[in-house]
């Protein structure tokens, strides 16, 4: 058989799960890819797989479109989650997570869960109560990615969900943290409306007031410090596990701690300034424990 022209080689590229995944992470710029570069070929394809789920939903949330558009597009991932447990997903995305669900024991309900979090930044406003509302959130969009990737990784669920608890919790403070100028302009808070209330921010409704409020350093200074718990926290995890098999999952607790300690070391007051990891930061942490 001749191998396929230029033509037949592209349709066979975009039609191929696998490769689709891998170029939704690709091209992303996250530095989860950094992280799982390194994983070996089966477990970074899952990986993969999982992101550019995660990826897609949240697309969804941060397009255009009502609130009641945005939950119906998230609901019809809800029927293709349930189809992909079926065994006959329709879309390429969840085409390449068929081998890394029944591989890997992957959770139906994590992927549920993710969708829900997806639900709460689903309308055109985003207000969070308390600390226990704000954990809610990060346990769906981020602890419930972290227990299917520790599954991923082989680590056994007694340390795989704790350690995806901690840092899911560490990783999505950090964003919140850096995105809080970000996200304002979208009308969204994810910093707990009672913490802001015990620092003198009652009128939630005005953003750019919170912004320029002189308390707000103290409200994150002290949500840096529970971020930086779940940081210690997931270490200690961590140090529990094999320690090959919790590699990805320190590439990046290492490389969101440095992000956190960039932004303490900004300080809150200068929340336009943005900060962020050069690429050679993040590669210098990819070999310094990636193959340690």
């Amino acid at each position: 058989m001749s191998d396929p022209t230029g033509t037949e080689a592209s349709l066979i590229v975009k039609s191929d799960p696998v490769i689709h995944a891998e170029n939704i992470v690709r091209v992303s710029g996250t530095s989860f890819y950094w992280a799982m570069r390194w994983l070996p070929e089966m477990q970074r394809k899952a990986m993969y797989a999982v992101y550019a789920f995660c990826r897609q939903v949240d697309d969804v949330v941060d397009g255009c479109g009502t609130e009641t558009v945005k939950l119906i597009a998230l609901g019809r991932w809800r029927d293709e989650i349930e189809r992909l447990y079926m065994g006959a997903p329709s879309m390429l995305t969840t085409k390449s997570l068929l081998c890394p669900i029944d591989k890997y024991g992957l959770a139906k309900e994590d992927f549920m869960a993710v969708i829900d979090g997806m639900e709460m930044d689903a309308g055109s406003s985003v207000r969070i109560a308390d600390m226990s509302e704000l954990t809610l959130y990060c346990n769906r969009v981020a602890c419930a990615v972290g227990r299917m990737s520790t599954r991923v990784f082989g680590i056994p669920d007694e340390l795989g969900h704790p350690l995806a608890f901690s840092e899911g919790l560490a990783l999505q403070l950090t964003n919140i943290l850096r995105d809080v100028v970000e996200d304002a302009q979208r009308d969204r808070l994810y910093l707990p409306a009672d913490l802001l209330r015990a620092h003198s921010m009652t009128e939630l409704d005005d953003l750019g007031a919170v912004l320029k409020n002189p308390q707000l350093a103290q409200a994150c200074d002290i949500l840096s410090g529970v971020a930086e718990n779940h940081f210690n926290n997931a270490l200690k995890f961590a140090a529990q596990s094999d320690t090959k098999k919790v590699r990805p999952a320190v590439m990046m607790l290492q490389v969101y701690r440095r992000i956190l300690r960039r932004l303490q070391s900004r300080g809150w007051d200068n929340l336009d300034q943005p900060v962020s990891l050069s690429r050679l930061t993040k590669l210098w942490v990819a070999v310094r424990y990636g193959v340690m």
